[in-house]
């Protein structure tokens, strides 16, 4: 309640999306009970019991710009019919995983050396000092690159925390073993950050990185994923770009994925084929 103010979108469990209209009293079998007023298409109002808000949430969209979707009716087959399709494919989804994971568990992936001389340079040289969490983070992904089981690990954090230099951290401790490296990013800007990191970072070393989005003229992007065919390209950076069948990779290691909730659902079937033998850190 503490989130709502009259005029927000909610979303009702039994009704579907309604505009939320404030707390009201209403009296009923001679007692007064607090409820919450929601407003359905055709301005039929909807009163919730307070004892029952268990069955409200507030409408979230993908973005802030998001445009809510319109009221539902009371009653009516639209939400009962979206109900049932999601929860299908909520059950599609939960068999791919476990398939997913299945495969996962039965394939030996590639085990990463420990860490090498240039590897502790590279991480001393970070201009700040990392956080208890980072340190963890980071420490506990190199482990799992060194175990011969594929793996697949998310690292939480707010913008500016440090998931990037765990990221590069990784990706330079692939690249030594001889593995290429391709970190996905949802948007252009975010690969040419990436970029600018990625290279800033790794700049002492022998390390070549290159960037694949609308930036890239044709012929750049051709001289690009011949040098991913032929291992000339260590790390590449880029969008959706990088599923296209047409991008191969001499002998990928690691995949690296920023934000995978703004990928579409046929980027995020791409992602699953790659996942089951590779090593895959999810930011």
């Amino acid at each position: 309640l503490s989130q709502l103010t009259p005029g927000s979108h909610v979303v009702h469990m039994d009704h579907g999306i309604g505009i939320f209209r404030g707390l009201h009293r209403v009296r009923v079998g001679g007692e007064e009970l607090e409820s919450m007023a929601i407003e359905y298409a055709g301005g039929e109002i909807l009163r919730v019991p307070v004892y029952r808000l268990d069955l409200v949430e507030r409408w979230v969209g993908e973005s802030e710009a998001s445009v809510p979707p319109a009221l539902h009716r009371i009653g009516g087959k639209r939400w009962k019919t979206l109900k049932r399709k999601t929860g299908k494919a909520i059950e599609t989804m939960t068999v791919e995983l476990l398939q997913l994971y299945a495969e996962r568990s039965t394939v030996r992936g590639f085990a990463c050396s420990p860490d090498t001389l240039w590897q502790k340079e590279m991480e001393s040289s970070f201009l700040y000092e990392d956080t208890p969490d980072q340190r963890t983070a980071s420490k506990e992904v190199k482990r799992d690159m060194e175990s011969s089981e594929p793996m697949d690990r998310l690292v939480c954090g707010d913008v500016g925390y440090g998931k990037t230099e765990v990221a590069i951290r990784a990706a330079f401790k692939a690249v030594q073993d001889g593995k290429q490296v391709a970190v996905l990013a949802p948007t252009t800007v975010l690969v040419e950050q990436h970029r600018h990191t990625f290279e800033e970072r790794l700049a002492d070393y022998p390390v070549r990185i290159g960037g694949l989005s609308r930036f890239r003229t044709p012929k750049e992007q051709r001289v690009l994923l011949k040098g991913l065919q032929t291992g000339e390209v260590d790390v590449i950076i880029g969008t959706h770009r990088l599923l296209s069948h047409d991008v191969k990779f001499r002998d990928l290691g690691l995949l690296v994925v920023d934000e995978e909730q703004r990928f579409g659902v046929r980027h995020k079937e791409r992602l699953k084929q790659l996942r089951t033998s590779i090593d895959v850190l999810t930011l």
